[in-house]
């Protein structure tokens, strides 16, 4: 299925029916794919081929994401590009992907304008409203979206795409480079099956896009509009928003990573909203702590749904339907919350170790995976394509294992993984004991260069508002739970942590910070609570 099939599904179970709302303004699925037909005839006439290369630069909106089902039926390939990164990462992707075509908010022109002269490659310019207000002088050629799509009509229209190739995304860059993954058809229906298989769906569901549409949030949409549900775009990332729009509109499905699920609960309007109609919160895209996820489901209800990918194999590795969180009793199955749930029907995981030796259950190991859900490779890489799936696995990153009743346990990332005085530690192992402790709403645990230990195991902690835990208790606390090998030797209090575009932890930001606080030496940390960055 291309992507604009996903719209069409829906369309046919009514055209009338809404597709897209964004601050009260509603898009029938008729009314989106009659766009999609203007947009794709747009992008032929413009000289856009297909297989060429289409960049949608927008925070979350209606429209913008309304014209991806217009790239698909032009038979180009859709490229998201996130707004908040910093500009000469999107300078870096556009040109990595060779785009031919951008379509971006006006909003955003100062950051089209900075990178314009550095992407030869990129011939048309669609500013997605009037820019004259936005837009500066030097970017005249940006033609406003409704005047770009004057006399395209609207009867259908489509062209073939010359391969299986719909989407690239780049891989978010914190470790270096971006690189595109290359994501097909097939990728996409194996992982929008999965995630009908999976969890939890009454017809027409009601899902409500809060994280960006650039990421796991934007890919979760095409399963739900092919039950012709409606997606309730959020603009802005607003909690009180959020959990008003889930009370108005009878939310059904949503997605939060962690640190948001965490935020929600520290909500003051969250016991006074009637959330009553959800059926499936989804998190994914980092570890959560399983003291806070027990609290969301006595808060929330059985409505918790865990799911483990990244974006080279989306979103459908492993799964843990909200079902599986609790007995039939409905108390949580705490020995199943720190688990990642087991690998979905259509996929095949497997613990590897540095030979290329799969490892039985119980041992730790990379995760590796093999099936449909993972991508073809990398754009113009080829390098880190045979690196990445090296003994004929995809490789993760991620250190886990297997239990005997094939439950999947992510331990950390193989790059977090400490060694201290010759004992390896996780760190999400330690970060999981510090979440325990009432008073920590987030954390993040690294290792620093010591003379003694080799590396130290360091925490830095933001506290609830209004706790003062300091951290010697903190690191007692650690202690008393994991051990004097896995407790921090270091524990330091700052009143915000470091965040990607996504609101992940920026764990080497963090690694950095601290860096320079020591002045970079290998001298052994006292453990004094010297509060941060401010």
């Amino acid at each position: 299925m291309r992507l604009c099939d996903y719209l069409d599904k829906g369309a046919s179970l009514g055209a009338d029916a809404p597709c897209l709302t964004m601050d009260g303004t509603t898009l029938t699925y008729g009314e989106v794919r009659v766009l999609s037909w203007r947009v794709a005839r747009a992008l032929d006439r413009s000289g856009v081929r297909p297989g060429e290369k289409v960049a949608v630069l927008s925070a979350n909106n209606s429209t913008a994401f309304a014209t991806v089902f217009g790239i698909s039926r032009a038979g180009a390939v859709w490229c998201p590009v996130n707004p908040r990164n910093a500009a000469a990462d999107n300078r870096d992707l556009l040109d990595l992907l060779d785009c031919v075509c951008l379509v971006f908010q006006p909003s955003f022109a100062p950051l089209v304008e900075s990178i314009r002269a550095d992407l030869p490659r990129l011939r048309t310019l669609i500013c997605l409203d009037d820019p004259k207000e936005a837009a500066p002088a030097s970017l005249a050629e940006a033609v406003p979206f409704s005047l770009w799509l004057d006399g395209t009509g609207e009867e259908p229209w489509s062209a073939d795409a010359p391969d299986d190739i719909v989407m690239i995304a780049g891989t978010g860059g914190t470790t270096g480079k971006s690189k595109g993954v290359m994501l097909s058809s097939r990728n996409i229906e194996t992982m929008s099956a999965l995630t009908l298989m999976s969890y939890p769906f009454r017809p027409r569901p009601v899902y409500l896009a809060l994280a960006p549409l650039t990421h796991a949030a934007g890919v979760l949409c095409f399963p739900v509009l092919s039950l012709g549900g409606e997606i309730v775009v959020m603009p802005r990332p607003d909690l009180g928003e959020f959990l008003g729009l889930v009370e108005r509109h009878g939310v059904t499905h949503t997605f939060l990573p962690p640190t948001l699920v965490y935020g929600l609960l520290a909500h003051p309007a969250l016991d006074g909203t009637d959330t009553s109609s959800l059926r499936c919160l989804w998190y994914g895209a980092a570890p959560m702590a399983p003291a806070r996820l027990e609290e969301a489901i006595a808060r929330l209800g059985p409505v918790l749904g865990q799911l483990f990918g990244q974006t080279e194999a989306p979103m459908m590795v492993s799964t843990l339907a909200p079902a599986d969180h609790v007995h039939p009793d409905g108390t949580p199955v705490r020995e199943r919350l720190a688990s990642a749930g087991r690998p979905t029907p259509l996929v095949t995981v497997g613990i590897m170790d540095a030979d290329g030796v799969l490892l039985p259950p119980g041992a730790r190991g990379e995760i590796v995976v093999r099936g449909s859900l993972v991508m073809p490779g990398y754009y113009r890489n080829p390098e880190a394509t045979a690196e990445v799936s090296r003994h004929g696995w995809h490789h993760t990153g991620d250190v886990g294992y297997l239990d005997e009743d094939g439950y999947l346990f992510i331990v950390d990332r193989l790059k977090d993984m400490i060694i201290t005085g010759g004992f390896n530690v996780y760190s999400a192992e330690v970060e999981n004991a510090l979440l325990d402790h009432p008073d920590v709403r987030e954390c993040a645990v690294v290792g620093l260069p010591d003379a003694t230990w080799g590396e130290r195991v360091t925490a830095v902690v933001q506290l609830h508002p209004d706790r003062d835990t300091g951290a010697d208790a903190l690191r007692a606390f650690v202690k008393d739970r994991l051990g004097g090998v896995k407790a921090p030797k270091q524990v330091e209090i700052w009143p915000e942590l470091p965040r990607s575009t996504v609101g992940k932890v920026l764990k080497p930001d963090v690694r950095q910070r601290l860096l320079a606080a020591d002045g970079a030496t290998d001298t052994p940390a006292d453990g004094v609570d010297r509060g941060g960055p401010h």
